[in-house]
Parts: structure tokens; C-alpha cells; sequence
């Protein structure tokens, strides 16, 4: 483990897998409630990594700690490539995917003795392979879960990849394991696994994803509200599946989708594990003709591929709300930077 715990990222291995942890440096929000930390994991497209993920969606106003961790595996190509005809890349997906799940009663443990933290619920955030993962390890219930948050989960691998077939012309070569695989991360099947659980649950897709379609989103949120998991919301902005450019692997400064969709998850976390400071302004940084999240989404019903439908108007939401540095060969000082200085931007009408 490296970095200091107070004031800088923390790197360092948990239940097998890299990670980086940033601080709660929150300036304007004090955590509220047992859950003091949130874990997120990244895809298998950008950002593929816990480093990219960090630069990405920093959360920097969330006044918990923010660790993202590693997936066990990565195969050669994103979801959306020919690749994930192959049975060797869809047996690494589904294996990535179970993997973390199943470590992250042991991660969690290592993550607690790191960062010197106490036993209690975390939120979770995954993205893409990382959201199936995310739910998936709430379904079957391996750590006290309060909230989770969803950017572009992979609802189906098998409809990922009938997708794939079409565009491409291709054909699956996937064996008979392989299917098996794949069928037992079709999130919606776990759905019922979930019933009864009191976990305030998020969900983001793209209009223009082709390897989640924001029709999937808003049927997985519809299946979830079914069986009463808790408070379900979800969001659709006009973008892909990617939250950072290619090869996704270490930190950058963020790209527009990704300041957006982290300005959503702050505000969601914030008003879910924290209260304002009693001398924070009223928050003026969202368009007053914002929509509700889930009016958003039913808008982008039924998703047009081509030109996709108007995004929700969250827009780049100001994360400075606190201050982390890190050592320049992260770049994720330069993301936070950008972050602000979008928002400076977006304050000012310019």
C-alpha cells in the first residue's frame, strides 16, 4: 500500500487485484449513515482499468472514500468487437465477472485494513463487465450492500454478441460451456434473487450504445422495481458504451460522457450517504430544465441508434467540491482539473 490516507489516492492490492482509493475530501458535505465507503469496478471496454475508472467518475464531491479495484481479467478486445464471439474471450468475461464477485468479501477486508476503515453497508458502482459484477455480488448477498450504482451494465452477454453477429456478419464459435456461461449473467434473470433487499439502485445507459441499448436499461430497471429491491432510478444520456478513449488503461482527463455521468453519480450518492454543510449555497449548477432521471429515460423509448435521443440535460455538474493531489504520472490531478474547468464553463454560459 502506498499514499497518504488523509489527503492522496492510496494504491494498493485487495483480495488479489490492484486498486486506487481516493479520499473523502469533500469540503461541503458531511457523511451521514454507516456506509463510508464505496467500491467500483471498472469494463472490459475504457476505462478497463481502476486507474482510468478513478480519472474518469472521481466522485470527488461523494464525502466517502472511493476505491476502485481492478477486475480479475481482461480480454484482448472490448464487448462490442468480434472477439466476444470467441469462446475464450466470453468464458474470461463470465469468469471476470464471478470472480470479482466472489472476492469481494476478502477485498473488502484487505480495503478496510488499509485504509483503517470500520465494518458497515459500502455502495457499489460498476460500469459496463463492472456493473454485472456489481449486481451480481448484491444478488447473492456477499457484503452488506446500502446503494449500487450501473453505467452501461452488460444486462446479456448473449445479446451483446447476437448484436455483435449482426453488425459484423460473423458467427459465435461458443461451446456448449460457454452458453451456459453467459445465460447465468443475464441480469434480469437475477432479478429474483434481489427480492426484498433495501438497496437504492441507479442505472445509466446510452442512446447511442450498441452494446447495451438504453432499451435494455430501462426493461432491467422495470424487472428490478418488480420484485421491490428498493428504490430504482434510472438515466439515459446521448452517448456510447465508452467512458474514456481508447486503449482506456491508464489516467486521463475525462472526456464529456464521463463528466456527466460522474456530476449524475455525485449528486445520486450525496443525497443518499451525506448532508449538505450548513453553509453550502443551494445547488445552482443544474439546468433548470433538468429532467427527472426516469422521465429521461422513458423519453429515449424507443431507442433510435442512428440519432439517439436528447440527453437529460444533467450536463457537466461541478465536482470541486473538495481538493486530492497525486503524483503527476497519474493524470488524475488533470482530470479533476478538466472536470472544473467544464463546469466553469458551463456556469458562465460560455
Amino acid at each position: 500500500m502506498s499514499g497518504d490516507r488523509t489527503h492522496h489516492p492510496v494504491h494498493g492490492t485487495a483480495g488479489g487485484d490492484p486498486y486506487v482509493a481516493l479520499p473523502p475530501t469533500a469540503v461541503d458535505g458531511t457523511a451521514t449513515g454507516p456506509t463510508r465507503l464505496i467500491v467500483a469496478w471498472p469494463g472490459f471496454d475504457p476505462p478497463r482499468t481502476a486507474r482510468a475508472l478513478a480519472s474518469s467518475i472521481p466522485m470527488t464531491g461523494v464525502p466517502v472514500w472511493r476505491v476502485y479495484l481492478d477486475m480479475p481479467a481482461s480480454p484482448a478486445g472490448g464487448l462490442g468487437s468480434g472477439s466476444i464471439l470467441q469462446t475464450e474471450a466470453i468464458e474470461t468475461y463470465c469468469e471476470a465477472v464471478e470472480n470479482a464477485a466472489q472476492r469481494l468479501p476478502a477485498a473488502l477486508a484487505d480495503i478496510r485494513r488499509d485504509l483503517a476503515l470500520p465494518d458497515g453497508p459500502i455502495g457499489l458502482v460498476g460500469f459496463s463487465a463492472g456493473g454485472a459484477a456489481a449486481l451480481l455480488a448484491v444478488a447473492r448477498d456477499v457484503v452488506p450492500v446500502s446503494t449500487i450504482a450501473l453505467v452501461a451494465p452488460v444486462v446479456a452477454p448473449s445479446r451483446a454478441a447476437r448484436a455483435v453477429e449482426k453488425r459484423s456478419g460473423l458467427e459465435r464459435s461458443w461451446t456448449d460451456r460457454a452458453a451456459a456461461l453467459a445465460d447465468r449473467l443475464d441480469l434480469g434473470a437475477l432479478a429474483a434473487d434481489l427480492a426484498g433487499r433495501d438497496v437504492a439502485t441507479l442505472l445509466i445507459g446510452g442512446a447511442k450504445d450498441r452494446v447495451v441499448p438504453a432499451r435494455e436499461i430501462t426493461a432491467l430497471r422495470d424487472v428490478l422495481r418488480r420484485h421491490a429491491i428498493g428504490p430504482v432510478e434510472s438515466t439515459t444520456f446521448r452517448m456510447g458504451h465508452a467512458l474514456a478513449a481508447e486503449p482506456g488503461t491508464e489516467a486521463r482527463a475525462p472526456i464529456t460522457e464521463a463528466v456527466r455521468v460522474d456530476g449524475v453519480l455525485t449528486d445520486w450518492f450525496r443525497e443518499r450517504l451525506a448532508t449538505p454543510s450548513p453553509s453550502t449555497p443551494a445547488d445552482t449548477t443544474r439546468p433548470a430544465d433538468a429532467q427527472p432521471m426516469d422521465a429521461a429515460a422513458e423519453e429515449a423509448q424507443p431507442v433510435d441508434i442512428g440519432s439517439g435521443p436528447v440527453d437529460t440535460g444533467h450536463g457537466p455538474v461541478d465536482t470541486g467540491h473538495g481538493a486530492w493531489s497525486l503524483d503527476a504520472a497519474d493524470g488524475v490531478r488533470q482530470a479533476q482539473d478538466t472536470v472544473e474547468a467544464r463546469h466553469a464553463e458551463f456556469s458562465t454560459g460560455r
